[in-house]
């Protein structure tokens, strides 16, 4: 077994005091999320989606990475084979963990995107409704973040780690949000072992081999240390 491919969700953060989309009173049950994660609310109502990244980019600024990212840096550093981490989640707590090139398949809180032109920057602590975009000078800054009827970031290059993946793992995801649920199918065909650790069972649990449940902040760093035969 050389090569390892893990996809993580909002579980993996949610020890970190990330909210995700199922919890009861947070940043996500005030709002519909046709009104802050689609391109068509950003059209209706720009203030009210600005707003709500503008606390999200908060949050994830005094998150802290909890043991499960630092486990998965470890892996990466240990580990004598290729370990490719490819997150769901808009957060930097991979990094902040350690972790190095994680693929960030629905964008990040820590990025600006052009709606004009495509232009990419590094947003500010709050971005304002109209903000220029540096490159053509439109209004048009939002949330560098893929929202609701948007296409991933890096599917193509994810695709074709999957189809060398010798270990496939998921991290804390719902198997709900399409395409990363089908990533455990894309593996299973190109013959990898997969697991599933998450704190309940996904929708897509029953296509992997092997799961583990439990808090992330445990499972992990003990799937982790097997693995690295600690």
């Amino acid at each position: 077994m050389n090569k390892i491919v893990i996809l993580t969700g909002a579980g993996i953060s949610a020890e970190s005091g990330m909210g995700t989309f199922r919890d009861e009173g947070g940043l996500w049950a005030q709002h519909r999320i046709e009104d802050v994660a689609t391109p068509e609310g950003f059209a209706r109502n720009p203030a009210l989606v600005q707003n709500f990244y503008n606390l999200r980019r908060v949050a994830a600024a005094e998150a802290k990475p909890n043991a499960a990212h630092e486990a998965l840096a470890r892996l990466q550093r240990d580990w004598p084979g290729e370990v490719v981490i490819v997150t769901q989640n808009v957060d930097a707590l991979h990094e902040a963990g350690g972790a190095t090139g994680v693929l960030h398949m629905h964008g990040t809180l820590a990025g600006a995107l052009c709606a004009a032109c495509g232009h990419r920057w590094p947003a500010p602590a709050e971005m304002a409704v109209g903000e220029p975009c540096p490159q053509c000078h439109g209004p048009m800054a939002r949330p560098d973040v893929v929202w609701f009827g948007e296409m991933p970031y890096y599917m193509n290059l994810i695709y074709d780690h999957l189809a060398s993946a010798d270990l496939f793992a998921a991290i804390g995801t719902s198997g709900q949000v399409y395409p990363a649920a089908a990533f455990v199918q894309e593996a299973n065909a190109a013959g990898a072992h997969t697991v599933e650790l998450n704190l309940d069972p996904s929708a897509v649990v029953s296509d992997f081999a092997e799961t583990r449940f439990g808090p992330a902040s445990r499972t992990v760093p003990a799937w982790v240390d097997e693995l690295l035969g600690v």
